[in-house]
């Protein structure tokens, strides 16, 4: 059998003898026809279902890995990003830092409730304390200096009484002379035994005295009380109280507010005596001088009848104390009856 050759005429064809050249191009062109259509078409690569999900940088720190497989349809990059993005937020719910502070935020929130109702508390005690308590104290003051006054009240008796001479009107009438002041002796301790009038404290103010200056027998009471080692009214020497200026009741509050020559009364069961305002001081809470029998001048011998008052300074805060000093200028007895300008607020009315 005669074997042919690429470029050679097989018998009865009609076609043109090809070069050698040409042949040996148709078989390459055939060739990589050939070898074309028997490689398999490549398919675009679609992710396997059952390919785990690379986890995110996330979602390793909080401990959760995204293997779900993604639905049949949705793209590989969605689920695995919807899974990065939903599981850290879930794995911040376990046990962990996050609770540490969430706890130490309720405690933080319940130690500052309690601290607003303390303060709550607090404004409550100070309105109780400054306000309302001193206005309970004020009006039982004043039910038992009129008490007291009304035991000590005589039996009118005509005729009983010395008159002043009558003067011209608008010329001050002086003071009648009743001649040395009564002078009581010292009451037992703890016990009233005088009534302080201040018109400049207020046109009804009046205060019981009682003897002593302890805070909670005597001062919390509302009223004024004796220094027991200084004189009894009317007495050569210092007759010095003391009183609360702010809360129990408040007594010297307007202490700052007196003027040179404002009358200042004391009633006794033996009369009124009437001492004038003269001036201010003020000391160191260890002051004690103010109460000597003559005024910071310790071991002289007194000569004048004085007046001294004393109590805190400033306001609410005690820090030092404010002295009053008054000077005495009249006495009257019980059968005289009271001065003219308090006559209307002692006792039950004169």
């Amino acid at each position: 059998m005669t074997e042919y050759q690429p470029g050679d005429i097989q018998p009865g064809s009609d076609a043109t003898p090809l070069s050698r050249r040409e042949a040996r191009k148709a078989e390459a062109d055939a060739l990589k026809s050939s070898a074309s259509q028997k490689q398999p078409s490549v398919p675009t690569e679609q992710p396997s279902p059952t390919a785990a999900v690379e986890p995110t940088a996330e979602a390793e720190l909080a401990g959760v890995f995204a293997t779900e497989p993604p639905e049949a349809g949705d793209e590989p990059s969605v689920a695995a990003g919807e899974a990065a993005s939903v599981r850290p937020s879930k794995a911040k719910t376990t046990k962990g830092q996050p609770v540490k502070r969430t706890l130490a935020t309720k405690v933080v929130g319940v130690f500052g409730e309690l601290l607003i109702t303390a303060g709550v508390f607090v404004l409550l005690f100070l309105g109780w304390q400054l306000w309302w308590n001193s206005i309970v104290l004020t009006n039982e003051q004043a039910s038992d200096a009129t008490s007291l006054a009304d035991d000590w009240k005589l039996p009118q008796v005509t005729g009983a009484t010395p008159t002043p001479t009558p003067t011209q009107t608008g010329t001050p009438v002086a003071p009648v002379n009743y001649g040395e002041p009564a002078v009581m002796g010292a009451p037992s301790a703890g016990s009233d035994f005088a009534i302080l009038y201040v018109p400049r404290f207020g046109a009804d103010f009046k205060r019981t005295i009682a003897e002593g200056v302890d805070p909670h027998t005597v001062l919390n009471k509302g009223g004024a009380g004796h220094y027991e080692d200084t004189q009894m009214p009317g007495e050569v020497g210092n007759f010095a109280v003391a009183a609360h200026r702010d809360g129990w009741g408040s007594a010297f509050i307007k202490i700052n507010e007196l003027q040179i020559g404002d009358p200042i009364y004391v009633e006794t069961q033996d009369g009124w005596y009437t001492y004038r305002y003269r001036d201010t001081e003020y000391v160191t809470p260890y002051g004690v001088g103010v109460i000597d029998p003559v005024p910071q001048v310790e071991g002289a011998t007194p000569v004048d009848r004085l007046i001294t008052l004393t109590s805190c300074n400033p306001l609410y805060i005690a820090s030092e104390r404010i002295i009053a000093y008054g000077a005495f200028e009249s006495w009257q007895p019980r059968s005289a009856g009271p001065p003219a300008e308090i006559a209307s607020v002692v006792g039950s009315g004169n």
